[in-house]
């Protein structure tokens, strides 16, 4: 099982099981994490999701060779597994921990915009390589990101799309706390199990009443980056960094300026 789910004393953990391939994600391991967040939402027994990766990566984000595979359904009218997840995060009812240790790459730092509460371990690097994948931002990430770290800083991490630590994911406010390696689950744990001994009805409601009609308009920025998105899969640029990517050398988009 390359996603595992289990629900505990209240708490939904949904845990990135795919360590060979650095928890890369599939469209299968979407529709998985979709499903569980989707039926968290009418389940008594859930009060609060976690989100896990292992010790040494998070995850390196998509899976590109099964990503490239499916990249014409982006364009289809049917909603891919992919967006099936970011719609379930993005609709949660209930609050969801995100607990990070190792390379948060792609959707694994977007991600975690939608999240409640961050948790980091010091081993922690966070990355949105998708200029230099010949992309641009999804997950709402061009709308929420500026309004989490300010817009100079959303800007660097977004144009350059270079990797940033736990500690500078702290400071522009992505990230609630940084711990050891050793203590990072242990307390995402405790907090997730603080929130499952709160009654369920308040805290549901203070999540709606924080979101407001941010999803909505989280939502509208998600159709409009994710039509960008799709469209330049296909373009030049995009074929050339995925190139560069197998043949693991630099790519050259000189020529495309």
């Amino acid at each position: 099982m390359e996603i595992l789910t289990q629900i505990n004393d209240g708490i939904l953990t949904i845990n990135f099981n795919r360590p060979e391939k650095k928890n890369a994600i599939t469209f299968g391991m979407y529709e998985a994490m979709a499903n569980a967040i989707n039926a968290s939402n009418e389940d008594k027994n859930v009060s609060v999701i976690l989100i896990t990766g292992k010790p040494e990566i998070f995850t390196a984000g998509n899976d590109l060779e099964d990503f490239m595979k499916h990249a014409g359904s982006l364009m289809s009218e049917e909603m891919p597994p992919v967006y099936q997840f970011m719609h379930a995060l993005n609709d949660a009812k209930k609050p969801v921990i995100a607990a990070v240790s190792g390379g948060a790459v792609g959707i694994g730092t977007t991600l975690l915009m939608h999240c409640e509460l961050v948790y980091a371990a010091d081993n922690a690097k966070f990355s949105m390589p998708f200029t230099q994948l010949g992309l641009c931002p999804e997950f709402a990430s061009s709308m929420v990101l500026p309004q989490i770290a300010g817009y100079q800083r959303a800007a660097e991490m977004l144009l350059l799309g270079e990797a940033f630590s736990a500690q500078q994911a702290h400071e522009m406010g992505l990230v609630n706390k940084v711990l050891p390696l050793e203590e990072l689950l242990p307390y995402a744990e405790k907090q997730a199990a603080k929130i499952a001994a709160l009654p369920a009805k308040s805290i549901r409601l203070t999540k709606s009443l924080m979101k407001a009609n941010q999803p909505q308009a989280i939502r509208e920025k998600m159709t409009e980056e994710n039509a960008h998105f799709g469209a330049m899969l296909s373009q030049p640029e995009a074929r050339e960094a995925m190139m560069a990517f197998f043949q693991k050398r630099k790519p050259d988009f000189k020529q495309f300026n």
